[in-house]
């Protein structure tokens, strides 16, 4: 990309962070959309290595393990298509088995590595995008042109999570609170508010009006 100068500039990578539930998906998808870019969640990515591990007869606590294996796990994201060594995880992905399970794998440090550089060459490849996840603005990409902490309460999260999957909405919202407490407190890249990010908050909000905002705030 160059400058009306013709001098080269950085791609646009706009950087969204926040926990599981907040709306960074739908967001980040609505606001790729808009800016005609491409659009990376990594969260999906994590999820895609706990399917491997799971299928591979992986168990959470064997660290060792996990880390052989992550840099094996061939991993295909196309939209929302998610292929995982060969097989189509799309769902998979989404459903309880991996969701209690993907917050151990993802805190491995080899497995954040492997991924992390997976993430950096994507943004390489398509020139900038929508990055969405735990750590992108304070690990991945901490030069991003914006970085955002989208949030919501825990009770919205998990409504929002049970018209998903289903389940009951008491177990769904100790569970997030459980996960939230996970990211933020685990050694490596921890679930946090980037230095500079601006923190959107999409409880009772809607999505045009948040993709709105984040607009403005990019201009």
């Amino acid at each position: 990309m160059v400058n009306g100068d013709g001098e080269p500039t950085a791609p646009l990578v706009i950087a969204i962070d926040g926990p599981a539930g907040a709306g960074k998906s739908t967001v980040g998808r609505a606001l790729a959309d808009r800016l005609s870019v491409g659009y990376l969640d990594t969260g999906a990515m994590y999820r895609a290595m706990t399917f491997a591990a799971l299928r591979r007869g992986v168990v959470e606590g064997a660290l060792d393990e996990v880390a052989a294996m992550a840099p094996t796990v061939d991993i295909t994201i196309e939209g929302d298509t998610v292929i995982v060594d060969g097989v189509d995880a799309t769902v998979a992905i989404r459903g309880r088995e991996v969701t209690e399970a993907v917050s151990q794998i993802s805190a491995n440090p080899v497995v954040r590595e492997v991924l992390v550089d997976r993430q950096r060459a994507w943004v390489s490849e398509h020139g900038g995008g929508v990055v969405e996840g735990r750590d992108i603005g304070s690990v991945v990409f901490p030069g991003a042109q914006l970085k955002l902490y989208i949030t919501a309460s825990a009770r919205v999260r998990a409504e929002r999570r049970v018209r998903e999957i289903g389940g009951d909405i008491d177990q769904v919202e100790a569970s997030i609170i459980k996960r939230d407490r996970v990211d933020s407190s685990r050694d490596h890249s921890p679930l946090t508010e980037a230095e500079g990010a601006v923190v959107v908050d999409t409880t009772g909000v809607s999505i045009d009006a948040v993709v709105t905002h984040i607009l403005e705030l990019l201009r």
